[in-house]
């Protein structure tokens, strides 16, 4: 135990949980623990130029790294600017936890300056929150809050500290383990189910193994490689899911739900029995609920037992961690009968043969899917893709061949513009020597364009590639669709010069027409120690298919044109 103040115990917790890198914006509420951040050497600090985007960069760092990521903010605007990361954190259960600084306790319910409920408004999009209300109990709710963030389903944690607790005087003694009475995470899943799940698999026809985020939270990408190759049943993929078989696995079909591949779709419609792993059947990959895998029984395995059931019935549940529950399913699953599945396998490749992913290309413009097939040429496996949402991020999903989990970090339950370039930053801290590279819109990057100057300072060269269509693109798609080509308020012609605008602020600016020039920025762009911004004039007017309509059912799906056509859909 050791004397220290409520702020010297929040630098001296983030150094016992082995967090390498913080990031956040400073402010009145929280100017103690930024005195001791000043004097400390346990953790770099990066200074963000948006509260957003600080807690976007510690999102990205938790994604591409499992750990916990940490953001700092001050109260009032500072808190209320961090809601929209705490919010897309918590859409995809990424661990995170929020420190915010809070006006004194003595003001607390008086409207002082800066102060805000933080802990009523971010109540809906946390896994938990704590109001900090004597410095005796801050040690254990530090604690509480990591353990919280990163056990069960993982979430974003705030700890709200009221000012005159970060200044008090205290006996320090970090705990060493958890005990919480209320909030127990069930991580083996039931013995019996899993026998039944076992016999379900054995006795079905069309199994298909659909797999959703969860399996990389649980980072059990090689058990559910290992399930697919040992009874050789056939992968669908959720957009949070990509890389977790591997682009060139065999039994991959790909990518499901509204902008999923047609073979994927088709193999949801016509599947006998579902072996959900991690996911949580969203409204995007299920369309249409009562025509969601009619003729199929659903095994689902979720670590939240809120999750199962709360859409579609379930015929075995499961709850447990998923890679848990593989660990003790896999040894029941030894001597399938592989071969029964093959006459199923050759139905969905002859559908994959029949409307594989597909775009017309051309020589006259640059089409976005080149763009990032020719992204996965150059560098591949090597790199770590982040996105912002749009069309682009559709477009990444589809046609990059991801090759592991973490490669791939979006938002995709919030659906966030603005998150693609902070979440990048976070993630090349946490990797410095891989290359990162942000796919962004025209649209999305202006979301959170100020980091650039955090990028340039902090010397954190991520690449950010503009698919510049000069449109909200994927609001115009649905437009130029549903509401007979009226472009309200979705033309974007009016733009900055992303060339000059990215050395402004100290970085790197390519303007990039044709592939040739494409090529040659890239290359270069890989090269760089500063951050890039990569324009790229692609066609206005392309669009993201196959779609499934909202509403429709998943067989129903928009399919790509063949032929080349006159530029609209």
């Amino acid at each position: 135990m050791r004397q220290m103040s409520g702020a010297q115990m929040v630098c001296e917790a983030i150094i016992a949980e082995g967090v390498k890198t913080v990031f956040g914006y400073p402010g009145g509420a929280i100017m103690h623990v930024y005195d001791e951040i000043y004097k400390q050497k346990g953790f770099k600090h990066i200074l963000n130029r948006h509260e957003q985007a600080s807690v976007h960069a510690a999102d990205g760092y938790a994604r591409a790294t499992g750990e916990v990521g940490v953001a700092m903010v001050t109260s009032g605007p500072g808190f209320t600017n961090a809601v929209t990361g705490l919010a897309t954190a918590y859409m995809d259960s990424i661990p995170l936890v929020v420190i915010s600084g809070q006006v004194p306790t003595s003001l607390i319910g008086t409207d002082g300056f800066q102060e805000i409920d933080a802990v009523g408004i971010s109540r809906p999009c946390t896994k938990h929150n704590f109001l900090v209300r004597s410095l005796e109990e801050l040690p254990r709710i530090l604690k509480e809050a990591f353990y919280i963030a990163r056990s069960g389903r993982p979430g974003p944690v705030l700890v709200d500290i009221p000012k005159d607790i970060t200044v008090a005087i205290g006996m320090f003694e970090y705990p060493n383990r958890v005990e919480i009475p209320t909030y127990k995470p069930t991580y083996k899943g039931n013995a019996k189910q899993i026998e039944k799940a076992v016999r379900a698999i054995k006795d079905a026809k069309k199994p298909l193994l659909y797999i959703g985020g969860g399996v990389v939270l649980s980072n059990a990408y090689e058990e559910v490689r290992a399930l697919a190759e040992k009874t050789q049943i056939p992968v669908v993929e959720t957009l949070m899911a990509r890389g977790v078989m591997g682009a060139n696995s065999p039994l991959l079909i790909g990518m499901l739900g509204m902008h999923g591949s047609y073979a994927s779709n088709m193999a949801m419609s016509e599947t006998d029995l579902v072996i959900s792993l991690g996911a949580r059947f969203d409204d995007r990959v299920t369309g249409k609920l009562s025509e969601f895998a009619k003729y199929a029984d659903i095994i689902h395995v979720d670590i939240d037992a809120a999750n199962i059931g709360k859409l579609v019935d379930v015929d075995y549940p499961i709850v447990g961690d998923v890679k848990q529950v593989l660990e003790v399913m896999l040894p029941q699953l030894d001597g399938v009968e592989t071969e029964r599945y093959e006459a199923w396998r050759k139905i969905l490749r002859r559908y994959d043969e029949l409307h594989p992913l597909s775009y017309v290309d051309s020589n006259e413009v640059i089409k976005p899917q080149w763009v990032i097939e020719r992204v996965g040429e150059l560098v591949g496996k090597d790199a770590i893709i982040t996105s912002d949402v749009g069309q682009h991020q559709m477009w990444a999903a589809q046609h990059y061949p991801f090759d592991r989990p973490r490669q791939w970090i979006n938002s995709g339950g919030l659906g966030t513009m603005g998150f693609g370039f902070p979440a990048a930053m976070g993630a090349k801290m946490a990797f410095p020597d891989k290359t990162v590279i942000n796919v962004t819109g025209d649209g999305s990057i202006l979301m959170n364009m100020q980091e650039l100057v955090t990028a340039a300072e902090y010397k954190i060269p991520v690449i950010n590639l503009i698919l510049n269509n000069h449109f909200l693109g994927m609001v115009r798609q649905w437009q130029t669709f549903f509401y007979e080509k009226r472009y309200s308020e979705t033309d974007l012609s009016f733009q900055p010069n992303w060339k000059a605008l990215a050395e402004a602020c100290g970085g790197i600016g390519y303007d990039i027409t044709t592939k040739e020039e494409f090529d040659t920025a890239l290359k270069d762009a890989i090269k760089q120690d500063k951050v890039c911004f990569m324009n790229v004039a692609v066609d206005r007017f392309e669009d993201v298919l196959p779609m499934v309509p909202a509403g429709g059912a998943l067989f129903n799906m928009l399919l790509p044109k063949t032929e080349k056509s006159d530029g609209e859909a």
